[in-house]
């Protein structure tokens, strides 16, 4: 067994996990921040019309990292798994297989997304005022959907690897130059929301080639060209293990694609009308993509800390892992909580000015939807866990269960008695009955993990 050459089964956890989750935290901050940027150059440049744009057209990049982390966390997950077997031969083969279908599937997703775009930008919600921005930014920011399918994917494999850093900067390069770009297509070359679809496909492109420099640097594993190719097999075993990180993408997609609708149909109801709910719903969701981008950074650094471990039957060590893993994201989510509770007003501010009414809704949509914030991790670090130690089945469940078995029901629901109110506090009741039922599934995991023959 070759946990003395790994540091990552003998390295003291508490400098494993941040030598591990820092660059992650990183890399998914930077991630993010395509769009976040994307959204205060085009709240100042544009207004809040072309932030309702960006905002109808995101679920196809939630839907893109939905087909990255189905890749990217399946294979990392299953060469986590086999390093830890000391199975080397097996890891590389995962590794060539999956960098495969990373760039197939990324083509494919972004024809599709040419040819249906209309379609698809109608079933998000955008409206006739709308559609003629979500649709300029929307045939552009499409080209880069593989390079950024091929860059989180590989971006996963190599923090498996041991390179988290490398990892990070991969997302770094791409992120600089996204924020450099933008306020110049914008505001000297007025070039509004296309302006920053291309800035954001200019990153993009140079984040993929960093992530591509790295295919013949694979510390663990020698590549060879034998190693990639299209093997049915090995495809369906990296997104068995990866489905659970998808389904969680997928799932903030339909909560999205369902709660842009349901906005626009009670707004316009309410006095607010159509468009404010819809661009106020944007800004906050967007700006919460920062806390979860933290959030899944600390379970992506754990990932192959908690693969290799337990691939190595050390389970004392996957558990205290785990624990630590949670605390961070407690401690982090309470700062989040704060931060939208005390502070919405200036958080929304970046993001351009409006009337007194989007001013006003914005800031209590924030409260409102955001106030169990801090319960929100704990579920999806223990969706990734149970996918980290080859038990997807449960992964699958708990990613299920904030999104669609309690998230969408209760947006469907409520509004029928409280109309936008109603919206509203689906947020804080479906964070709630998420926690707890992941609550007493990991509870029952840790004893069945206690009874297990475990390697010192």
């Amino acid at each position: 067994m070759n946990t003395q050459e790994n540091i990552l089964g003998y390295e003291k956890l508490p400098r494993l996990l941040r030598s591990f989750a820092v660059p992650s935290i990183i890399a998914m901050l930077v991630s993010s921040l395509y769009n976040v940027v994307d959204q205060i150059f085009i709240g100042q440049g544009v207004g809040y019309l072309g932030n309702a744009a960006t905002n109808v057209s995101y679920p196809l990049t939630t839907i893109c990292l939905a087909i990255a982390l189905l890749i990217g966390i399946g294979s990392a997950s299953r060469y986590s798994l086999y390093l830890g077997a000391d199975q080397k031969d097996r890891a590389a083969s995962i590794v060539g297989n999956g960098i495969s279908m990373m760039m197939i599937c990324g083509i494919l997703y972004a024809i599709l997304i040419e040819i249906f775009q209309h379609p698809l930008l109608t079933a998000f919600g955008a409206t006739e005022e709308i559609m003629p921005y979500a649709l300029d930014y929307t045939r552009i920011t499409a080209v880069g959907m593989p390079f950024l399918i091929i860059t989180n994917g590989i971006s996963n494999l190599a923090r498996a690897d041991g390179s988290p850093k490398y990892s990070m900067t991969c997302m770094l390069v791409g992120a600089i130059i996204n924020t450099i770009l933008d306020p110049i297509f914008i505001f000297i070359f007025h070039m509004g929301v296309t302006g920053a679809a291309i800035a954001t496909v200019t990153g993009q492109f140079f984040s993929c080639l960093m992530a591509l420099r790295y295919i013949p640097k694979f510390q663990q594993v020698k590549l060879k060209k034998s190693h990639f190719g299209v093997h049915i097999s090995q495809w369906g075993a990296n997104v068995t293990l990866g489905l659970s990180s998808s389904l969680n993408q997928l799932a903030i997609t339909l909560v999205q694609v369902v709660l842009n609708n349901s906005l626009t149909y009670y707004g316009a109801m309410s006095a607010y009308g159509k468009d404010i709910p819809l661009a106020a719903c944007g800004i906050v969701m967007k700006t919460n993509s920062l806390l979860l981008a933290v959030i899944i950074g600390i379970s992506q650094g754990l990932q192959p800390i908690i693969g290799f471990n337990y691939g190595a039957k050390k389970y004392a060590r996957v558990r205290k892992a785990y624990r630590l893993a949670i605390i961070c994201d407690l401690l982090i989510s309470a700062v989040g909580f704060c931060m939208f509770q005390f502070f919405p007003r200036q958080i929304i501010s970046v993001f351009g000015s409006g009337d007194s009414a989007y001013m006003a809704f914005a800031v209590r949509f924030m409260r409102i939807f955001l106030f169990m914030i801090l319960l929100n991790g704990v579920q999806m670090i223990s969706s990734n866990f149970f996918a980290a130690i080859g038990k997807p089945l449960k992964g699958m469940v708990l990613s299920l269960t904030r999104q669609v078995l309690f998230l969408i029901p209760l947006l469907l629901i409520l509004p029928l008695f409280w109309g936008l109110d109603g919206i509203l506090f689906a947020g804080p009741v479906a964070d709630f009955s998420a926690f707890v039922v992941t609550t007493l599934l990991i509870m029952k995991e840790m004893k069945h993990m206690r009874k297990m023959p475990s390697q010192a």
